[in-house]
């Protein structure tokens, strides 16, 4: 939920924040939400499973947006569908996702390392 807030936040607030923030975050969020959810979905698989089904999912969400037809348009022209499938594909959303589950993976990495420790 903390996610979601926080990428909304970015769009709503985004004259707000640092160009950088502004331009690139609500991409990356999205990438670190896609991520927590295939992790609940499937806990008990590796991060690897989790990183690479990630990518795949955004990237082919990012890839869609070639496809340009009008009852697909008409999808992301509501609030929920723009936010789900995006509008248009820009290259460097891909690399806004990858950065987003890097940061994802290295977090979820690193809290696994502190639960094992205690």
């Amino acid at each position: 939920m903390i996610t979601i807030a926080l990428g909304l936040a970015s769009r709503r607030f985004a004259h707000q924040l640092p160009d950088i923030l502004s331009d690139h975050a609500g991409d990356a969020l999205w990438a670190i939400m896609i991520y927590i959810g295939i992790r609940i979905l499937w806990v008990h698989k590796s991060l690897w499973f989790a990183t690479i089904l990630s990518l795949v999912f955004c990237y082919l969400i990012e890839c869609s947006q070639l496809y340009q037809a009008v009852w697909i348009n008409d999808i992301r022209h509501t609030i929920i569908g723009g936010l789900i499938l995006g509008k248009g594909f820009l290259w460097i959303d891909l690399v806004r996702y990858t950065i987003g589950i890097l940061i994802a993976v290295i977090l979820d990495y690193t809290l696994l390392k502190v639960r094992r420790i205690r």
